[in-house]
């Protein structure tokens, strides 16, 4: 009976030691595959890409390829299933940095935040520039590249429409895979968007006849002034010129009118050369936009200042502020204040002798 007892005692303290050591080895496992989960990655590259029926397996092989060699292949099939994310990652390309763990990079994949690109159109480029920033945008796929202004906006759905002004400036955000075409729609239904509530908004006195021309008005503001505080004042100018049937006379239609051609300097010879977009020597507002106008552009167009100038021009001081006039014999005095500047910094910038 003795030895029976010692038996006895001899399991249970065996089971006791196995369970101490089933415990600690549990303890042991869930701690590693904790401090897996929870350790930054060190990957290789800036971002890996799932494609369309990559199983988890797949795309484990190119995190690896990516240079993610943080943890065994078991450690992550079983933290994909701990995080339902086994079967579920979503198409798209993901980011790959220093900061991201890999419990936080599977539940980007599952919840498809799949990296984000950006392209910038600047307020006032024409669409020769709009078009150069989206060739040189990667990953975007180009399949416009080809394709003259005219054909471009015919794939757009907006055929016979000319391009100029059509896009607004903004930020867009896209992802690999989008297209040139994708974000010029955007583009294009933003600045539909925020010319039509500019128009609806305009002021009832305003020498406008449509929301073109208010486009075309608000692309000539844009040019004249970097500084969003004098667009009102510039408006109210070209408005009342426009109700007097002065001719605008603004240099930056000229410059459109020159084209490529144009070196950086204007002449008396392209002021005094007619075409299309010269409003010395027409009257009226240039045949279509110059650039593509902000919203605040828009809106100086739509509710021009009050006020009796007629006049503008620089400071010269590189500032970009202008001195407004209402008479042509004080316009003349602020020319000859901004010539005077001119040669003054000139002087500064040129070394002695």
């Amino acid at each position: 009976m003795a030895a029976a007892k010692r038996g006895c005692l001899f399991v249970v303290g065996t089971l006791i030691i196995l369970g101490a050591i089933a415990v600690g080895a549990g303890a042991w496992f869930y701690y590693e595959q904790r401090q897996f989960a929870d350790t930054p990655l060190t990957p290789s590259e800036e971002s890996m890409v799932i494609a369309s029926g990559d199983g988890f397996n797949t795309v484990l092989g190119k995190l690896r390829t990516a240079g993610v060699d943080e943890g065994q292949d078991a450690q992550w099939q079983l933290l994909a299933r701990q995080l339902d994310a086994a079967g579920k990652l979503k198409v798209g390309e993901y980011a790959l940095d220093a900061s991201l763990t890999p419990r936080e990079l599977l539940l980007r994949m599952r919840q498809g935040r799949v990296l984000q690109h950006r392209l910038t159109i600047i307020e006032g480029w024409n669409i020769r520039q709009v078009r150069a920033a989206l060739k040189r945008a990667t990953p975007l796929v180009h399949t416009t590249d080809d394709l003259d202004d005219s054909a471009l906006m015919q794939r757009l759905g907006f055929g016979g429409e000319h391009p100029e002004g059509r896009f607004l400036p903004e930020t867009y955000v896209y992802q690999r895979g989008d297209t040139d075409l994708d974000v010029l729609k955007r583009a294009h239904a933003a600045m539909e968007k925020a010319l039509t509530e500019a128009w609806e908004n305009r002021a009832a006195d305003l020498p406008i006849n449509s929301p073109y021309e208010l486009l075309t008005l608000a692309s000539i503001i844009e040019k004249e002034t970097a500084l969003a505080s004098e667009r009102p004042q510039i408006a109210g100018v070209f408005a009342r010129r426009l109700e007097m049937g002065m001719r605008l006379q603004t240099d930056p239609t000229v410059i459109y009118g020159i084209g490529p051609a144009y070196d950086g300097n204007i002449r008396r010879v392209h002021l005094t050369t007619d075409t299309p977009y010269n409003t010395y020597t027409r009257t009226g507002l240039t045949p279509t936009p110059i650039a593509m106008p902000s919203r605040d552009a828009l809106n100086a167009a739509a509710q021009p200042a009050p006020g009796n100038t007629l006049y503008f021009v620089a400071v010269g001081d590189g500032s970009g502020a202008h001195i407004f006039s209402a008479s042509y014999a004080e316009h003349n005095v602020a020319v000859a204040r901004y010539l005077q500047q001119l040669r003054q910094n000139r002087s500064k910038e040129t070394p002695a002798q």
